[in-house]
């Protein structure tokens, strides 16, 4: 009898006819041998449809038995040193835990720990160590490299092994978590902080998984289009099984396998506890996961038992240890290896008398040794080997291993061990034996980390592998090799010259055709990545479609309804626009996966994503900040943007604080631009300073679907434009004079207050275009701590804003589409005596016409004439008469209810 039938020889309680099962079951196992699995699969698909076609019901399952999914007869054989790996790793673990510890030994005057964790590295420390020594490429002449998003709080592991390799010091180490003075290393993955280290920043938890499916599928598009060669490159990601209950984790695995990326491989770390508990006390997370994974479309390899369970499992003839293991909950497997082997014979093997039977010649030692599948070298290497030669689906790795593994007592596999930084001396003794660390008893209260000799078979084993896979990871590329030019401004004429008399268009018009000009562009045009998330029609962008493609990997196999019209939907293999459906999380990765190629693929790609506003950095904020981590360069472009444009869409289309959230991403530059040739300015001078000057900044400007006269470029004007403001207008020959600032479309009923104030109160006025309220703001702030850290400077340094409105008079008054916090920024810096005031749509949108909007939020011509004329009054330049006359002129309701409670 062949292994497998011996292995379907498990007898069910309810088979009524054993004799018809075994002979089945050897059929199967004829097939199996002498034809192979993919017989046998389309066999049993066959039979399974054809009982379905004759009423049977066969409830689908995508669960699979609770055992390894590649059975010991079919791994390949290890091909390292097993002996100086499991050092290595044993070192490695060590100077992990060593530096966390020593961190939290420190008692700063404010006290409080630095934090860190031990136990989510204890549990990966196997497969880290195998996909180090055998399968992760870096970056060389024969390999693009593969892409590790190393799962976030395993990052000391990643320190200590970097240590073994030279990268980083002892004095690196010891300033774990303390990074003010320069030297520390940062508490997870952070580009940022560490930008010749860290690729991918993993944290928060869910945002990993999600920007790696979309990374993967950018490695298929650039081979595609033929800008790289991606062909052999992985993209590797190591999560928690706690972290999957994020949306996020498992939010985009159906395009993952509908897209058929099988450079992508995922392995979920399943030590079965999140923070403060099991991760499925009651359940089983692993077959839970399965039935995810498989249900969507993936390659599942589940990885649960080590070798020491083969020969248990072999002489399963009744299959009672495999209803065991299927009965038993994660809860339960937490206290196994929470406790000793003592404790698992009575609550395991116990549960049925024929197992405790079997393990009656083993010794509670023997039984403490029955190792998980995440801690076995040979099946991990398997699961990795078996993955990476997997085609046409992406792969799931479900690997089984205890959280703390190897830290005794204290530690391992106890509730609280996520967050353990501290270890008491006994219980470093423990570790330090556990793992056979040549430490002597009188070093371990200073808790030395280790490092062999540099010619001892252990470093020299460690450094060959490396260099085999073409060198260290992770390690980040800081810049792209290559160097490309951004055009000149006038290559955006279109929108530079004013209009024509007549002629209306919105700057989501204007974005359009600068977008075109670019794409025409002979160098530029090919790394232009269009990124729409189901809106091409709304910011008429439908013409791309024909122009440059949709990308689907597989072309288009249908003819679509409108192939009649000039703009029909054109899906192609090598499309360059990406269509991401109604998915703005799906779109932000996509942008983040373009707008870092400069780095993880050598290429400058320069990405669009234009979206609804509101739908923006409210929805995907998280997303928003951690592309400011990784330094990613582009385009955000908020479309429909403000609280009053979107006029009929109401509360929770209208946006009214994205520029807000934006501004709170350090380097995220965010304009609010009025005018088409101020668009112009901008982006060709964010292609200067991102695509040609590789500068880690990220741009995000609104436009809107408002439609209206463009007067064109002045000349001169550009610097103001870039730096937040210049002067549109000058109005009026009034003894009294006030500054107007507006930006965005609202800039227009600031134009219309000029005319107002000056026809209707003599009042003159400037006006002023503010396109960007947020740009001044951090200009002003720089000039004041620059004056303030330099005290005896003769010459104190100015604001910009502070600069344009010295030169001017009268009281100030701003007005948005905004909250009155966005205007409200640059407050500080008004000229000192000089009277602000702001208007802005604080509040829930709602639906209405434009000019009705504006009127209930109070930012229209006519509350800007108000403002002005309260300010005079305030100034006692005007009666406070001429207010309550321009009220009552203009029909304003005095007791209408505040727009911010409305």
């Amino acid at each position: 009898m062949s292994s497998f039938a011996q292995a379907g020889a498990v007898q069910a309680a309810n088979d009524e006819d054993t004799l018809e099962t075994q002979e089945w079951l050897e059929a199967l196992a004829a097939v199996l041998d002498r034809e192979g699995p993919q017989r046998a699969h389309y066999l049993l698909e066959r039979l399974i449809d054809e009982a379905r076609r004759s009423g049977a019901h066969i409830p689908f399952s995508p669960n699979t038995a609770y055992v390894n999914t590649i059975p010991p007869g079919l791994e390949p054989a290890h091909p390292g040193n097993l002996e100086l790996e499991a050092r290595i790793r044993s070192y490695v673990r060590w100077n992990a835990m060593a530096m966390v510890v020593k961190a939290n030994k420190h008692n700063p005057p404010d006290g409080g720990d630095l934090g860190g964790h031990i136990a989510s590295f204890a549990s990966l420390a196997t497969m880290i160590g195998c996909g180090q020594n055998h399968f992760w490429h870096a970056e060389d002449e024969s390999h693009g490299g593969d892409l590790v998003y190393f799962q976030g709080h395993t990052s000391p592991g990643m320190y200590g092994r970097a240590y073994l390799e030279g990268r980083l010091t002892e004095d690196q180490l010891n300033h774990f978590r303390q990074e003010v003075d320069g030297k520390g290393l940062s508490s997870y993955p952070h580009p940022k902080l560490m930008p010749e280290f860290w690729q991918f920043p993993t944290v928060s938890m869910g945002l990993g998984p999600l920007m790696a499916i979309y990374q993967a599928r950018f490695l298929k598009y650039l081979h595609a289009r033929g800008i790289a060669d991606t062909s052999r490159r992985k993209v590797w990601v190591f999560c928690g099984d706690g972290e999957m209950d994020e949306p996020e984790s498992l939010g985009a695995i159906a395009l993952a396998a509908r897209e058929k990326l099988d450079n992508l491989i995922f392995v979920i770390n399943c030590n079965l506890q999140r923070l403060d508990g099991p991760v499925r006390g009651n359940g089983k997370i692993i077959q839970e996961l399965e039935g995810d994974f498989r249900g969507s479309g993936w390659n599942v390899i589940k990885l649960i038992w080590g070798g020491y369970w083969d020969p248990l499992l072999a002489h399963d003839k009744e299959g009672i240890l495999r209803q065991i293991m299927e009965d038993t909950v994660d809860g339960e497997y937490q206290a196994y290896k929470a406790n000793d082997g003592k404790f698992v014979r009575e609550h395991f093997f116990g549960k049925h008398p024929k197992l405790l039977e079997a393990v009656s010649r083993m010794s509670d030692e023997d039984i403490w040794r029955l190792n998980r599948g995440g801690h076995d070298p040979h099946k991990v290497f398997a699961a990795f080997d078996a993955a990476t030669k997997h085609e046409g689906q992406p792969t799931v790795i479900l690997a089984k291993t205890i959280k703390g593994y190897g830290m005794g007592h204290v530690g391992q596999a106890k509730n609280p061990t996520h967050q353990q930084k501290k270890l008491e001396l006994d219980s470093i003794r423990e570790f330090r034996d556990r793992f056979a660390i040549p430490i002597p008893d009188d070093q371990l209260a200073d808790l030395p980390y280790f490092k062999p000799a540099d010619d001892s078979p252990e470093m020299k084993y460690l450094h060959e592998r490396r260099a085999a896979l073409g060198g260290y990871l992770p390690h980040r590329r800081a810049k792209a090799d290559e160097h490309l030019k951004a055009p000149a401004l006038d290559a955006f004429k279109a929108v530079l010259e004013p209009t024509a008399e007549g002629r209306e268009i919105s700057t989501t018009q204007a974005f359009v055709r600068i977008l075109n000009q670019v794409l025409r562009d002979k160098e530029l045009g090919p790394r232009v990545v269009p990124i729409l998330a189901d809106e091409s029609r709304t910011f008429g962008m439908e013409g791309l479609f024909r122009q440059i493609g949709i990308y689907a990997p597989e072309g288009q196999k249908y003819t679509p309804v409108d192939k009649d019209q000039v703009m029909y939907y054109k899906e192609a293999a090598d499309g360059q626009l990406l269509q991401e459906g109604i998915n703005e999380a799906g779109a932000m990765s996509s942008w983040i996966a373009a707008a870092t190629s400069y780095s993880s693929n050598n290429r400058i790609m320069i990405p669009f994503f234009i979206y609804y506003s509101m739908f923006g950095f409210q929805r995907i904020g998280d997303l928003a900040w951690a592309a400011g981590d990784m330094q990613a360069r582009g385009f955000l472009l908020g479309g429909t943007a403000g609280r009053t444009t979107l006029n009929g869409e109401g509360l929770q289309h209208e946006d009214g604080h994205s520029h807000i959230l934006a501004s709170t991403i350090p380097n995220c530059v965010s304009y609010d631009p009025t005018f088409g040739h101020e668009l112009a300015v901008i982006i060709q001078h964010g292609l200067k300073r991102m695509v040609e000057d590789q500068e880690n900044v990220y741009y995000y400007l609104t436009v809107m679907n408002e439609n209206y006269p463009q007067p064109g470029l002045t000349q001169g004007d550009e610097e103001g434009i870039i730096r937040g403001m210049y002067k549109l207008k000058s109005h009026g020959k009034g003894k009294n004079r006030v500054q107007l600032m507006g930006s965005g479309t609202i800039l227009r009923e600031v134009m219309a207050a000029q005319e107002l104030l000056e026809a209707d109160w003599g009042v003159a006025s400037d006006l002023w275009s503010v396109t960007s309220f947020t740009e001044l703001r951090r200009n002003g702030l720089d000039a004041e701590r620059h004056n303030m850290l330099h005290p005896e400077e003769k010459k104190p340094q100015m604001a910009y804003v502070t600069e344009q409105l010295a030169k001017t008079e009268g009281p100030i008054i701003a007005s948005t589409d905004y909250m009155k916090l966005f205007a409200d920024q640059i407050r500080p810096f008004v000229p000192k005596g000089r009277e602000y005031k702001v208007l802005g749509t604080d509040g829930f949108g709602r639906s209405d016409f434009r000019s009705k909007l504006r009127e209930h939020f109070e930012v229209d011509r006519h509350f800007v004439v108000v403002a002005a004329l309260r300010a005079l009054a305030d100034e006692g330049k005007v009666p406070v008469a001429k207010v309550a006359e321009a009220i009552k002129k203009y029909g304003i309701n005095p007791n209408k209810a505040n727009p911010q409670y409305a």
